[in-house]
């Protein structure tokens, strides 16, 4: 079992529990899925940087990732009908909390002058998004072999409903909100 889930199971149900007054564990909020999205805009240019990204996203993720394509053209960003635009994993279960705990506990405080996660990045839902400006951070890419620099986007899905619950929650899991 990954160490976060059993964190979960063993320490923040419980609290939870405590501070919503919640009567069963099955009230209280937990994470469906957590999708993180990379946008390309050299792809035209060369499949070698497509190849390379989607390796390091396999890396990051553990998971294969999926191209994207564009389902119109745009002539403004010149983008073809069918060309790739973008890769994307989403990542479930077990593979989800060790992703997660990687991400919290490893790849956030790499972040150079990293004062907190935006605190205002949920939607109506509850789910939380946020965006990461280099892949560099995580430890399973090797900085001397990045081929192109890239940002992601994550994005963390509950199933709490509300911004509320979903901000205790992750509070609960330790991630980094900015103050104030």
């Amino acid at each position: 079992m990954s160490r976060m889930l059993e964190r979960y199971r063993k320490e923040i149900v419980p609290e939870y529990m405590k501070r919503f007054n919640c009567k069963n564990a099955h009230q209280v909020p937990s994470l469906k899925k957590i999708v993180i999205n990379v946008g390309i805009k050299q792809v035209h240019l060369d499949d070698k940087i497509l190849n390379a990204i989607q390796d390091g996203l396999a890396k990051i993720t553990g998971q294969k990732p999926v191209v994207r394509k564009a389902r119109m053209a745009v002539a403004g960003f010149k983008l073809k009908q069918g060309s790739p635009c973008g890769i994307k994993v989403t990542l479930r279960r077990k593979m989800m909390y060790e992703f997660f705990d990687r991400l919290i506990s490893v790849a956030i405080p790499r972040i150079r002058d990293f004062r907190g996660l935006p605190e205002k990045s949920f939607d109506e839902n509850g789910n939380y998004s946020f965006g990461l400006t280099e892949q560099s951070i995580f430890p399973e890419i090797d900085f001397d072999k990045i081929a192109v620099t890239h940002g992601m986007d994550v994005s963390i899905v509950t199933n709490s409903g509300s911004k509320k619950n979903t901000y205790e929650l992750l509070k609960l899991f330790g991630v980094p909100f900015r103050k104030g």
